[in-house]
C-alpha cells in the first residue's frame, strides 16, 4: 500500500495552514515555498481541502487560508478521504473484477474481509490523529536547514544513501 503523493502533500499544506493557531490566514504562496511546492499545485490541494470544509478562503490583504474548525476537532484520516478519498471503499472489490464486470468471487472471498480489517485498522488509527497531534513534529521540520525536510531519511537497519557533492 502506498499513499500517493497528492495526499501527502495536500497533509503537508493542511498542516502548514494549523500552524497558524491564531486564527490567521496562510497564503498560496507562503504554503507552497514551506512545502516547496509550485503555488499552482497548493492551490489545486487547497481546493480540494476548501471543497471538503476543512479549510477556508479569506479574501483581502493578509488573505489566504485558514481552517475552519480547531487542529485537535480534524483528524488525518477525515483530511486524508478528503484529498483521495477512502483508501478501501465498499465497492472496492468491485472495481477488480479482471475481465468482468464486477468480483468473481461474491460470496466467499478472503481478500475482501482482509481488505475490510485493514481498512477499519487504518480509519481507527488515523481517526485518533488530529492536526494539533502533528503540529510539535510539524514545527521542528519547518526549523531545520532549508532542504533539509526533503533529504531521503535512511531506513533503520540499511545505510544511508550517498550524499551528491557540491
Amino acid at each position: 500500500m502506498h499513499l500517493p503523493a497528492g495526499e501527502e502533500y495536500g497533509l503537508r499544506c493542511l498542516l502548514q495552514v494549523s500552524a497558524d493557531a491564531g486564527g490567521g490566514a496562510r497564503s498560496i504562496a507562503e504554503i507552497a515555498d514551506a512545502e516547496g511546492l509550485t503555488p499552482e499545485y497548493a492551490a489545486k490541494l487547497m481546493r480540494r481541502l476548501r471543497l471538503c470544509r476543512l479549510v477556508e478562503s479569506v479574501r483581502g490583504p493578509g488573505g489566504g487560508y485558514r481552517l475552519t474548525r480547531p487542529a485537535e476537532e480534524i483528524t488525518v484520516w477525515e483530511a486524508l478521504v478528503a484529498l483521495g478519498g477512502d483508501p478501501f471503499p465498499e465497492q472496492f472489490c468491485e472495481r477488480h473484477g479482471g475481465r468482468r464486470a464486477g468480483c468473481v468471487h461474491r460470496s466467499a472471498c478472503a481478500l475482501r474481509e482482509l481488505w475490510a480489517r485493514v481498512r477499519e485498522a487504518l480509519r481507527s488509527e488515523l481517526s485518533a490523529v488530529t492536526l494539533r497531534d502533528l503540529a510539535p513534529a510539524a514545527s521542528a521540520s519547518r526549523t531545520q536547514e532549508p532542504g533539509a525536510a526533503r533529504r531521503p531519511q535512511p531506513r533503520r537497519g540499511l545505510p544511508a544513501a550517498p550524499q551528491e557533492s557540491r
